[in-house]
This record gives structure tokens, C-alpha cells and sequence, in this order.
């Protein structure tokens, strides 16, 4: 299993099945990998008990392995940023000044009360996949023409993968700047699942 987490490829692929499950060619797509590449690295992480397979008409889709591999793999992420002060900076590089969030807590409450509309702004690929429930899918290409079915009385709650995804960021700064009130969820989607919050959920045990 070590041996597997030793590839940034690896550690990629396993970032995009927590979210969905995907083809080879769709995981080479994503990954500007060759075929022939991404489907050696789903070897190694099958083999390591990390992925699923199953055949899908003539392709074979791949699926993380589960609860277990999903939290196994959100604390190997976790820990990276935590004590290592170059993923931090990588992160902080790659997403830009930081935007308003709020936590898990926070947002169950006010999506009780009604005063929020939560986004999800990944593929709506990935939102089909598994959601959490009362998200509204508008994937972050679509958000600008899409502004309009937004209410303008109401706060903005915007997550995508994760907290070294970029789409939240974005479209919260998005929302900013067309003078919503907006902020994103300070997690995303693997989080929100293994959590047991409520969700339109399609991962098993």
C-alpha cells in the first residue's frame, strides 16, 4: 500500500475517483496521462486494495474501494498539509488569496433555517455521482450565465472537492464580484460523505 501512495499520478487518480467513478480513457483526459500510463498506476492502486473495478459495457470504470480507502486516503492528504510546509505553500500558490468559508456546522445550520443555497461547482459528473443533499448542481463554466437562478436575498455556499480545490474559490470570488453574499465550504464533498452527513450518496462499505 506504500508503494502505491508513491506517485503523484497515483495520488491524483485517487483525488478524481473520490469523487466519481471514471473510465480509463476519462481518468487520462483528466490527468493528461496516456491510456496506457493511468492504467498501469490503477493497477498498483488495485493491487493495493485502494480501487475497484468493474466492466462497464466495453470500457471498465474504476471506483475508490470504499469508506476505508476514502478516509485512508483523506488522512494521507491531511497530514501532507499539515506537516509539510512546502504543500502548504503549493496550495496557497495554486488557489490565490484565500476567500470567506464556513464550516460544516454552521452550514447544516442555516440550510435548516433557509437562509443559504449551497453550489456545487464540480462537473456535474461528479455531482450525479454523489451530492450533498439540497445542492444545487452548477458547475463552475456554468456559473456566470447561471447567476440568475440564485437568490439575491440569500447567502451563497459554494464547495467542490476539497480544500485544495480551486472551483469553490473561484466562483465564491465570482459571486463577490457581482455583489452576491457568497463563501465557500472550508471542505468538500469526500469530507461531507464519510462524515455521514446527509448526502445523495452512491459510496458503500
Amino acid at each position: 500500500m506504500g508503494k502505491a501512495f508513491a506517485s503523484p499520478v497515483r495520488l491524483e487518480l485517487l483525488d478524481l475517483l473520490a469523487q466519481a467513478p471514471r473510465s480509463v480513457d476519462a481518468l487520462a483526459r483528466a490527468t493528461g496521462q496516456s491510456n496506457a500510463n493511468v492504467s498501469q498506476h490503477l493497477q498498483a492502486l488495485h493491487a493495493a486494495g485502494m480501487v475497484t473495478r468493474r466492466r462497464q459495457g466495453t470500457s471498465v470504470r474504476y471506483d475508490i474501494a470504499g469508506r476505508e480507502a476514502l478516509g485512508v486516503w483523506l488522512a494521507l492528504r491531511d497530514a501532507s498539509a499539515g506537516r509539510l510546509a512546502e504543500v502548504e505553500r503549493a496550495a496557497r500558490d495554486y488557489l490565490g488569496e484565500d476567500v470567506q468559508r464556513i464550516g460544516r456546522d454552521e452550514l447544516r445550520e442555516r440550510l435548516a433555517r433557509g437562509d443559504a443555497v449551497l453550489i456545487d461547482v464540480r462537473p456535474q459528473e461528479e455531482y450525479a455521482a454523489g451530492h450533498i443533499e439540497g445542492a444545487r448542481s452548477i458547475p463552475l463554466d456554468e456559473l456566470d450565465r447561471r447567476l440568475a437562478e440564485l437568490p439575491a436575498d440569500r447567502e451563497i455556499v459554494a464547495y467542490c472537492r476539497g480544500p485544495f480545490c480551486a472551483f469553490a474559490h473561484e466562483a465564491v470570488r465570482r459571486l463577490a464580484s457581482a455583489g452576491r453574499a457568497a463563501r465557500r465550504l472550508d471542505e468538500g464533498w469526500p469530507e461531507w460523505q464519510l462524515a455521514n452527513e446527509p448526502a445523495r450518496k452512491r459510496i458503500t462499505a
